[in-house]
């Protein structure tokens, strides 16, 4: 049965609250883990498609959850994979999951700010890369454990970067499983701004209210024509996602558990 979905309301993983004409969309849990359950996924993407059609609402601001993945429940969750206590069905779940959460954020024609911090998987990035503007705290270190399984990041992370820095750069970042600081992804461009984590969700909130401002017909004809090349986006996540899931599927020799160094 579908549920009754409103803009402002609490659900299992995430809440909505609008101030004005900005929507603040708070992810209690780490939704993209729970992105194997059909019901949670479902419930996210028709929010989703309830905030576009809201025209009273021009600037999104995405409130992510402390507790995010990080290396540990990343390594956890691929040793359930290839020990094959976890049917790899399960991984193509979550990557087709966010695939669809991704593309419905650069479809969006509201302006979308993502906040994060802590610890995180290149996944959280990408979804990030996918959004509009990106705050950041700065305790937030990117992590890139992937590598280990013989695995590419999932989530956009080659189409994005490369059409940021070029392909060798994407090369040198989507290979290293060097930590990526704070600081060091606001040299490079990967995010907009960093601030202290106390004044994360404050400072977040001031550059929605900023962008609220601007024309709503501005912010629409922007993102549209940012979003010309949205065929190709489509394209290339179900190309991964392809990539990805053979890798998976293959006997892998990791049979014993991984630690974190």
């Amino acid at each position: 049965m579908k549920k009754d979905i409103k803009i402002e309301g609490s659900y299992d993983f995430f809440s909505g609250e609008k101030i004005e004409n900005i929507l603040l969309l708070r992810f209690r849990e780490n939704l993209m883990f729970h992105a194997t359950d059909l019901e949670v996924k479902i419930t996210i993407l028709d929010y989703l498609d309830l905030v576009s059609r809201d025209d009273t609402i021009k600037v999104i601001l995405i409130l992510n959850s402390p507790q995010m993945a990080g290396s540990e429940e990343y390594i956890e969750f691929y040793n359930q994979v290839f020990q094959s206590k976890l049917n790899a069905n399960a991984a193509l779940k979550m990557f087709h999951a966010v695939d669809q959460f991704i593309l419905k954020l650069r479809e969006m024609d509201q302006l979308v700010i993502h906040t994060l911090s802590g610890k995180l998987i290149p996944m959280f990035l990408n979804v990030s890369l996918a959004c509009d503007y990106r705050i950041i705290a700065d305790n937030t270190v990117f992590q890139n454990p992937c590598i280990r399984y013989g695995l590419a990041p999932e989530g956009g992370g080659a189409f994005f970067l490369s059409r940021m820095f070029g392909i060798s750069k994407a090369f040198e970042i989507l290979l290293s499983e060097e930590d990526i600081t704070a600081n060091e992804a606001l040299r490079l461009g990967l995010v907009n701004k960093v601030v202290p984590l106390s004044e994360l969700q404050g400072e977040a909130l001031k550059i929605a209210e900023n962008f609220a401002l601007k024309p709503t017909s501005s912010i629409r004809c922007i993102k549209r024509l940012l979003n010309f090349h949205l065929k190709d986006l489509k394209e290339y996540l179900a190309f991964e996602t392809k990539e990805i899931g053979d890798i998976i599927r293959l006997p892998h020799p990791l049979t014993k558990k991984v630690k974190v160094i």
